[in-house]
């Protein structure tokens, strides 16, 4: 909703910053409701006006108790939005700050530290200045740091109070004003009709209109998300489109198929490795979390990972930080992580395949995609976009379907999804040669022979005898076929019967077609 490294740069923000920066001597934060803090001040070669900061910046260890200030700081606000001042980790280190709201919603903070108050004497310094000489500062050096500081009374701290409320006030303004721009935008929008495209995306179809909205809803966010769907149903357009529309698209997109790989190999492409970590690392290597960072990494199949991998994985994504192989200090990265699988992950939890922990890190926002079978509306859209690529790409005339070839197709399940329907396209683009229409005789056998065996087999159940008994048969009969069709995943199976997952477990146990090998 808010993209806080533009934050600095609005014009009365800026000026705010510096007012607070020659007035008060302090920083100013921004900090989103992750945790996660914006801020120019730790990046490299940043001099802060304020000495002391200046020296918790440079310590080995002043990062990580500036986190832990921050961590308090979303705790307390937690119980009370309205809470401005709190203390410091380190004594008489003093923060402030003020819930930013958009359109009454509270979106994250802004606040500045650090500073000292009136009140500090002898003995406050004595405990700072040994605060300090814990994460690695200078006793002399804080000192020093201390006396130069601003000593604020209770009317200054008022002062700083009102503008730092100003600051939030400001931010949630603009946004308040871009939403109500962005709202008129898609009013219009509306009225030119539903889009057939989103990026690399081609669909009509009612579901895929509602995943385009998510996605635009989702653009300008960095939480993580996580896309289910079958194979060839386009996971890895979806995990691009969001990159290439959030506001880390001038950066690296990258993507790993995690079961083409074993735990050990896994480990080396995801984290590194250094020389000499095993037989045959000759020299470093970057892994994929250093290489995309500041980027987005998309984690395809992440529901093959081992229990150990996915350890891992909840690490990088809690703590930001990733241990190369045969490394002994860890490495910070910024990734935007978007994960997909085509298994049942929430069965996999049940049966502690996959951690729970890790699934509710990587489902911060979650992406169902439809199989081909579901949008057959999207069928005809997709065969004039896959006919006008392959034969532009073959250098010859458009190519059309004749209508029988088109019933075919649209009669057709495709069970292997887009990336089936957009291989067979390629196929009959080379079979048709020079013919301009393409004829059903140039379709695969198994579009020819679609519902066939299912036609013959219903044509075999019994039409005398027990009603009970022909219903119990075609019964049996629709249960087998449709386990088989759709991979064993009984949530789909019973969407598409129209019964309960529950009442379709008990007919499979009934029926005796609980082990694949019963339906094959």
């Amino acid at each position: 909703m808010v993209n806080w490294n533009e934050m600095s740069e609005l014009h009365v923000v800026s000026k705010l910053e510096s007012i607070l920066q020659r007035w008060f001597n302090v920083e100013l934060f921004f900090c989103d409701l992750n945790g996660k803090v914006h801020s120019k001040q730790f990046q490299k070669d940043y001099l802060s006006p304020n000495p002391l900061f200046q020296l918790i910046v440079n310590a080995s260890h002043g990062y990580d108790v500036f986190m832990q200030d921050v961590e308090t700081l979303l705790d307390q606000n937690r119980m009370d939005e309205h809470f401005f001042e709190y203390k410091s980790k380190i004594n008489s280190l003093n923060f402030l700050a003020s819930p930013v709201k958009v359109d009454g919603e509270l979106v994250g903070y802004s606040f500045v530290y650090p500073f000292v108050t009136e009140l500090i004497n002898a003995s406050d310094i004595d405990h700072c200045t040994n605060q300090m000489n814990d994460i690695g500062v200078n006793s002399t050096d804080t000192a020093n740091a201390l006396s130069s500081l601003p000593k604020l009374s209770a009317d200054k701290q008022d002062y700083l109070r009102e503008l730092v409320s100003l600051v939030s006030d400001e931010i949630g303004t603009y946004h308040y004003e871009i939403a109500k721009r962005e709202e008129r935008i898609k009013d219009l929008n509306s009225e030119l009709g539903d889009r057939y495209r989103y990026h690399t995306m081609i669909g009509k179809s009612k579901q895929m209109q509602k995943i385009y909205r998510l996605l635009e809803k989702i653009s300008s966010s960095d939480s993580s998300v996580f896309v289910q769907g079958e194979n060839g149903t386009g996971k890895e357009l979806v995990a691009k489109a969001i990159h290439f529309y959030s506001p880390r698209k001038d950066n690296i997109f990258l993507a790993l198929n995690c079961s083409a790989f074993n735990d050990n190999l896994l480990d080396s492409e995801l984290f590194g490795h250094v020389k000499g970590a095993f037989t045959g690392a000759v020299k470093d290597k970057r892994g994929l979390f250093e290489q995309a960072n500041g980027g987005t990494l998309f984690l395809d199949e992440i529901g093959d990972t081992s229990l150990s991998m996915q350890v891992k994985l909840l690490r990088v994504l809690q703590e930001g930080t990733f241990l190369p192989v045969g490394a002994t200090s860890p490495k910070r990265a910024d990734v935007r992580i978007i994960a997909a699988t085509n298994k049942p992950i929430k069965e996999m939890m049940k049966s502690g395949e996959f951690r729970e922990d890790l699934f509710y890190r990587i489902s911060v926002i979650n992406v169902d995609l439809p199989a081909l079978r579901e949008r057959e509306e999207d069928v005809p859209v997709l065969i004039d976009h896959f006919l006008e690529k392959k034969c532009s790409e073959s250098g010859i005339a458009l190519k059309q379907l004749s209508k029988k070839t088109l019933e075919k197709m649209l009669d057709y399940a495709w069970p292997g999804n887009v990336r089936e329907l957009e291989n067979e396209i390629e196929r009959l683009v080379v079979l048709s040669g020079s013919d301009k229409t393409i004829t059903p005789d140039m379709l695969s056998s198994r579009i020819l022979d679609f519902g066939r065996e299912e036609f013959s087999a219903a044509r075999g159940v019994r039409t005398s005898g027990s009603l009970k008994d022909a219903l119990e048969e075609l019964e049996t009969l629709m249960i087998k076929e449709g386990l088989k069709r759709c991979n064993f995943n009984k949530s789909k199976l019973s969407k598409e019967l129209g019964i309960s997952r529950a009442s379709l477990i008990m007919k499979v146990d009934k029926y005796g077609l609980d082990k694949r090998k019963k339906a094959a």
